[in-house]
């Protein structure tokens, strides 16, 4: 399983790079290897408000659908409009071209309630 460094991991296992007040979001590694091969992103609305923990959308896989929820608090300000057409990217790269939306962050000290790498590491394999 990959886990990289200089992300944070919340307990449903989406991933968030920061940049500035800017959030980036996807599934991890481990979540997409769950659920097996990727058919359909329900990605978010740009503009919707996000709050932390709660779903945003859902990911359906050959296996089962799962919801997505998220990771911090916020405005949706961009989605992943490639996933439409090409939703295999959550299983192939999952941390590049396979991210889910981006947000901008109402509340950066949220970040602090999500594992580093080492943790989620700890938390996936337990």
């Amino acid at each position: 399983m990959h886990v990289p460094d200089g992300l944070r991991y919340s307990k449903d296992h989406e991933w968030v790079r920061v940049e500035g007040d800017v959030a980036t979001v996807g599934i991890t590694d481990y979540a997409q290897d769950a659920l097996g091969d990727v058919v359909y992103v329900d990605p978010p609305m740009v503009g919707s408000a996000l709050n932390a923990g709660d779903s945003f959308g859902e990911v359906e896989s050959t296996k089962s659908v799962s919801e997505l929820y998220a990771p911090i608090s916020g405005t949706v300000a961009s989605a992943n409009d490639e996933l439409e057409t090409e939703p295999e990217k959550l299983n192939t790269d999952p941390y590049g071209e396979g991210w889910i939306c981006t947000v901008t962050m109402s509340d950066a000290g949220e970040l602090n309630a999500l594992m580093d790498a080492e943790a989620y590491q700890a938390f996936s394999a337990g």
